[in-house]
């Protein structure tokens, strides 16, 4: 799916568009909000692309900020029209993580910190169903399914062609050596980890238990930078709400753990070595990968 085509891009451009329209007007969100009759945080979702806007708000908006080109405020109303178009994963059912999905399909790249589990761009059909079914009390075997489907369909962004996806992931130890499934769906999840990390665009670390406290104590969080924003976002996954980060003072301070916890960890050729021997431990067999360390 081309970049321009996806609606969570639409959104995000079309609210930096308007919220530079109301700073430019020397409005606030909250004098924009009393003007509209709608509230603050209805401004802010539109304004960081978290929520639909139709023709109908930007028309009123443009009134507000006194715009006058024609120009202007109809490429506004195409855009909005646009950013209400269904991406992919809607098809799939009620994705619970729809936001993301957006943000990451349209990301240059994605640096992640993960303390329990292998990264959902990472794993095998094996592994992540084995961690959807496991993680998520009551689920229905229609849910389960529908995570799946979405999770395995996510992974077109890491292999695709004709646009380059930088990925950096930063492991703590106990995402390797948690068994996930059974020893067998592990150790295929290792292997292929390993296999996933000999490629160009991404880069596995290790961080080992014997490096202590770490900056990453308080949680999974991931960094997407995007082509055409001068800022990324921070995404925090939390079991019944995500949050996400877009101050330049958060995006740097998240920025700064990463580099933190990229500098403790193992560099990437150790990682390999780390990895392949986890996943010796778990068959009798020597693996089928020759580690590079003496």
């Amino acid at each position: 799916m081309a970049v321009n085509a996806n609606p969570t891009v639409r959104r995000r451009r079309l609210g930096a568009e308007l919220r530079q329209l109301r700073l430019a007007r020397g409005m606030t969100s909250s004098q924009v909000a009393k003007h509209l009759l709608i509230s603050q945080p209805k401004v802010s979702h539109l304004e960081n692309g978290r929520r639909a806007i139709s023709p109908r708000d930007v028309r009123d908006l443009c009134d507000l900020y006194r715009v006058t080109d024609q120009r202007v405020i109809d490429s506004l109303m195409e855009m909005a029209r646009e950013s209400n178009q269904q991406g992919w994963w809607v098809a799939c059912g009620k994705v619970p993580y729809a936001v993301y999905i957006g943000l990451e399909t349209a990301a240059s790249s994605v640096r992640s910190y993960e303390p329990l589990v292998i990264p959902g761009l990472l794993q095998t059909p094996a592994y992540a169903a084995a961690v959807i079914e496991e993680t998520i009390p009551l689920a229905t075997e229609e849910q389960i399914a529908v995570r799946l489907e979405v999770r395995l369909r996510r992974q077109s962004r890491v292999h695709h062609p004709a646009r380059p996806f930088r990925l950096w992931v930063v492991l703590d130890e106990s995402a390797l050596r948690r068994v996930v499934g059974s020893p067998e769906t592990m150790r295929e999840q290792l292997e292929y980890l390993y296999r996933l990390g000999e490629q160009p665009h991404i880069t596995v670390q290790v961080l080992p238990h014997h490096a202590g406290a770490h900056p990453g104590i308080s949680g999974q969080f991931s960094i997407l930078d995007f082509p055409d924003a001068a800022t990324g976002t921070v995404y925090l996954e939390r079991f019944t709400s995500d949050l996400y980060l877009e101050k330049r003072s958060d995006v740097r301070h998240y920025s700064a753990m990463f580099d933190d916890l990229q500098a403790q960890a193992l560099n990437p050729e150790h990682t390999r070595c780390f990895i392949i021997r986890a996943a010796q431990e778990l068959r009798s067999c020597r693996p089928p990968y020759r580690c590079p360390c003496p």
